[in-house]
C-alpha cells in the first residue's frame, strides 16, 4: 500500500510539471533564449577584453537579439560604434542602454558627448545631461569597503561641465545671432558655477568658465578664472596663453609678455606643438611691439640691465675658480652649482612652480571681499 501512494504522489509530481511546463511555454522559452543570450554577451565581452572589437560586435548583437535588455552589452556596443566613428550607431546603442537601464549615468554620458562634439545635436545632448542630474541614486557609506557617494557627484560636475561646453558651442553656432549668443553664454557660466560648486578642483573648470566670461567680455571674472586655473596647473599653457591675451585687450602690455612667455615656454618644452608654437610666437611679436611702443619695453629691459649687473661678479681670481671646481666635484648628482653654491633641484624645482603658478596680474582682476563659488 505504501508503495502505490508512493508511486501515486510521483506520477502527481510529474503530471504538475507537465503542466506547469505546457502552461508555462512563453516564459520557459524566454529564459531560455536569456540564457542563450548571456552567453554570447559573455563572449562579446572576452572579445572585448582583447580588443577584437570585430567579433565583439558579431557576439554582441547575437546576444542582444536573443535578450536585448541586456543593457551593458548595449553600452560596450556604443564604445564600439564610437572607435570605429560609427557615431549614428553608437547612439542608438547608448539609447538601448538607458532605456533598459534609465539610471545607467555613463551612458547617458556619452551619448551627449558623441551628440554635441560629433554630430553637433546640442539640444539632445542638453536633454541627457538635464536627466542625469534628476537621477537620484541610493547612497551606500560603508567604510573601507563601498562608497558611491564620490562618484555620485563627481559625475554630476561633470554633467554640469558638459552642459557648459556644449551651451558655449551652442553660442558659436548661433549665426551673429547677438541676443542668443548672449544667452547661451550666460547658460553656459551658470552650468560652469554650478559644476565647481560640488567640485572647485577641476582645471577644466575653471579655464572654461574663464573662456566663456572672456567671450562676454566681462574681463574681471575672466581674468580671476584664468588665475585660479593657472594655480591650479601651472605648467598647462593655454590658461598663461588666455590670461595674456586678456591681459593684452586691457593694456597691461607687460604682464601680457610675463604670460605669453610662460605659454611659449611650456608649449616647446612640453606640447611640442608646431601649429600653436607659430600662433604663440605671432601674438608674442605683437606684444612686444606693444611694449615698445608704450615705453614699458624699455623701462623693463633697463630694470633687468641694472638687477643683473648689481649681482654678477665680474671678476674671478684662481681661488675662487678652484673652489667652484671643488664644489662640482663633492655636489651630488641632485645638485646644480648657482653662484658658486650648490642649489639642490628640488628646489629649483619648487621655485619653477612657484613661477608658473604665480598670477602677477591678479591685482587687476580683484575685489575687497573674498571670492567665492
Amino acid at each position: 500500500m505504501k508503495k502505490f501512494f508512493s508511486a501515486i504522489f510521483t506520477l502527481l509530481v510529474i503530471a504538475g510539471l507537465v503542466a506547469a511546463i505546457y502552461f508555462n511555454q512563453s516564459y520557459i522559452k524566454n529564459q531560455t533564449l536569456k540564457v542563450k543570450g548571456i552567453y554570447y554577451v559573455f563572449q562579446g565581452d572576452e572579445a572585448y577584453r582583447h580588443h577584437k572589437m570585430g567579433d565583439a560586435i558579431k557576439l554582441y548583437n547575437k546576444g542582444l537579439s536573443l535578450y536585448p535588455a541586456h543593457y551593458s552589452a548595449w553600452y560596450n556596443l556604443g564604445n564600439i560604434y564610437v572607435a570605429y566613428e560609427d557615431y549614428y550607431s553608437a547612439l542608438y546603442a547608448y539609447s538601448q542602454a538607458f532605456k533598459y537601464n534609465p539610471k545607467l549615468i555613463t551612458a547617458r554620458m556619452n551619448y551627449g558627448i558623441v551628440a554635441t562634439k560629433k554630430l553637433g545635436d546640442f539640444d539632445t545632448s542638453i536633454d541627457q545631461y538635464k536627466k542625469i542630474l534628476k537621477i537620484k541614486k541610493k547612497l551606500i557609506y560603508i567604510p573601507y569597503i563601498f562608497n558611491n557617494r564620490s562618484s555620485y557627484k563627481e559625475n554630476k560636475a561633470i554633467a554640469y561641465y558638459n552642459m557648459g561646453l556644449t551651451y558655449r558651442l551652442k553660442s558659436l553656432y548661433s549665426n551673429d545671432n547677438w541676443e542668443l549668443q548672449r544667452r547661451y553664454l550666460a547658460q553656459a557660466i551658470e552650468a560652469y558655477k554650478k559644476s565647481l560648486e560640488i567640485d572647485s578642483s577641476r582645471y577644466d573648470t575653471w579655464f572654461n568658465l574663464g573662456l566663456a566670461y572672456h567671450v562676454s567680455d566681462n574681463y574681471l571674472e575672466a581674468g580671476r578664472c584664468y588665475c585660479q586655473a593657472i594655480r591650479m596647473q601651472p605648467f598647462s599653457y593655454e590658461a598663461h596663453f588666455n590670461l595674456a591675451v586678456l591681459l593684452r585687450r586691457m593694456r597691461h602690455y607687460q604682464e601680457s609678455y610675463e604670460e605669453i612667455d610662460k605659454a611659449a615656454t611650456l608649449i616647446t618644452a612640453l606640447d611640442g606643438n608646431t601649429a600653436a608654437q607659430q600662433y604663440i610666437a605671432i601674438v608674442m611679436n605683437d606684444i612686444t611691439k606693444n611694449l615698445y611702443e608704450n615705453n614699458e619695453y624699455k623701462n623693463n629691459l633697463n630694470k633687468i640691465i641694472k638687477d643683473e649687473k648689481s649681482n654678477l661678479n665680474l671678476q674671478y681670481d684662481k681661488e675662487n675658480n678652484s673652489k667652484q671646481k671643488k664644489d662640482k666635484k663633492i655636489s651630488s648628482p641632485k645638485t646644480i652649482i648657482i653662484n658658486n653654491k650648490p642649489v639642490s633641484t628640488k628646489s629649483i624645482d619648487k621655485k619653477m612652480f612657484d613661477t608658473y603658478a604665480s598670477c602677477n596680474s591678479m591685482d587687476y582682476f580683484s575685489y575687497d571681499e573674498d571670492y567665492k563659488y
